[in-house]
């Protein structure tokens, strides 16, 4: 017999690869933090030896779920301005409190706060655009989580960066420095269309063709960028990156809230990649996105969050079930992104989005042992005809049960191994104290 490192027998396994595949009394096999094998139990007990055997009986085996885009250390203003339509939100709210308090403390324990929430919601792998990426990216991968970093890019003065050669120097040593990390990935992260002149786009694009990386950037997120563009540059934001060589595989384009045929088929055209974010648009009003054309036109689709200040939580399972039956609705039909096609957007085709399928993204041997057993045992999600329906439309993040990213055991029976959840609480509280006068206050408070 082989010997390997673990076995995990669930009832059931959805690989996402082959698409649509449920397996029945299987399981996963995992040696030096790699998928070994995905076989019958049977064939499984006959064959290998393992250090660690985990029973799940109730439980469905999934591959560990791809946040494509947040802000994770954007945790901390959680509700601090909810209610309010986007560049209210930015302008009055984030962006002052930003300019005062962000600092390499407030990415470290903000991006604390937040994988430790997405690793007990079933979330592996998230892909984050904010200030101090260093300190996210190696926040995250002290906790046991990948991260895919961006080397953010402004046109005006951060408290990252003074301009755009900083931003693209120091962006440049942190990816240098991250390269022997295999949880950490970077890619180039200018904001948006609108905090980002062309001269700075037109390097991003040179230096994602010169490494290969892909570019990650908010697109067509509201109708007023929209205005902005057609009266600051006489054109809107996707002809504006069209003309500057951007609209390629390389790009991720988050949000897509108001794009038009001609536009959906610019992006099909140029193979870019889009990352829908349901409920932030919608809680910002910002628009929806128009999912199923685009999957039609054969886009690839990948699932975020956003983060959240905007959200308000980092569950993706909360993401899927939104996006599902968003999608119905915005294209008028009961059996679009079916469960089994809102599971592939939030696994594979996150990965595919970051470059990082032939690693991770669904449960196939050769891959990355990031995986979440949830359990559907309660009586929310009982009975069981489908458990990838199930997944989507009736589980929560109460229903996962364990987390493993390369093969290391992070979240057991719902609990996180390596960190302290109380600290976390006081964490919170003294940034809130901080944060606090920047907070939307109601207009009767009851005093």
């Amino acid at each position: 017999m082989r010997n390997v490192d673990a076995m995990i027998f669930p009832r059931w396994i959805a690989p996402v690869q082959p698409a649509g595949v449920v397996y029945r009394e299987h399981a996963l096999v995992i040696d030096r933090g790699k998928i070994v094998d995905c076989c019958p139990a049977t064939t499984a007990r006959q064959t290998y030896s393992a250090s660690a055997t985990y029973e799940r009986p109730d439980h469905l085996l999934i591959p560990g779920l791809v946040n494509a885009h947040t802000h994770a250390a954007m945790s901390l203003m959680r509700g601090m301005a909810d209610d309010l339509e986007l560049m209210e939100w930015l302008q009055a709210h984030v962006w002052p409190a930003e300019k005062q308090w962000v600092s390499r403390d407030f990415v470290r324990d903000g991006t604390t706060l937040a994988v430790a929430e997405m690793l007990t919601g079933g979330t592996t792998c998230c892909n984050d655009m904010y200030f101090f990426p260093d300190v996210a990216a190696q926040t995250s991968a002290d906790l046991g989580m990948r991260f895919v970093t961006g080397i953010i890019v402004l046109d005006g003065p951060s408290p990252w960066a003074a301009d755009l050669e900083e931003y693209l120097v120091k962006g440049l040593e942190m990816r240098d420095s991250f390269r022997g990390t295999p949880l950490v990935h970077t890619i180039f992260a200018p904001h948006s269309p609108y905090t980002v002149g062309d001269e700075a786009l037109l390097r991003v694009r040179k230096l994602a063709d010169e490494l290969d990386a892909p570019v990650h950037i908010h697109l067509h997120e509201s109708a007023e960028e929209i205005e902005q563009s057609v009266a600051r540059f006489g054109k809107r934001p996707i002809a504006r990156l069209d003309d500057l060589g951007l609209i390629n595989p390389q790009l991720l384009a988050v949000h897509l809230t108001q794009v038009t045929e001609e536009e959906i088929e610019c992006l099909a055209r140029g193979g870019a990649r889009v990352v829908h974010c349901p409920e932030s648009n919608m809680k910002l009003a910002s628009g929806f996105c128009p999912v199923v054309d685009l999957v039609d036109h054969g886009i690839t689709v990948a699932l975020g969050t956003d983060g959240a200040a905007s959200n308000n939580d980092l569950c993706m399972l909360g993401e899927m079930r939104t996006a599902s039956l968003l999608g119905k609705v915005v294209s008028g039909r009961a059996d679009a992104l079916s469960a089994h096609e809102t599971l592939q957007m939030a696994t594979l085709a996150g990965a595919r989005a970051l470059g990082l399928d032939e690693q991770i993204g669904s449960l196939e041997p050769g891959k990355w042992a990031d995986t979440v057993a949830i359990d559907l045992a309660a009586l929310n999600t009982q009975p069981v005809y489908d458990p990838v329906s199930q997944l989507v439309y009736a589980a929560s993040r109460d229903c996962v049960g364990d987390v493993w990213v390369a093969g290391r055991h992070l979240v057991v029976d719902g609990r996180l191994v390596d960190v302290d959840t109380e600290d976390l609480r006081e964490l919170s509280a003294r940034w809130q104290k901080r944060l606090q006068p920047f907070a939307r206050r109601p207009e009767n408070n009851g005093e």
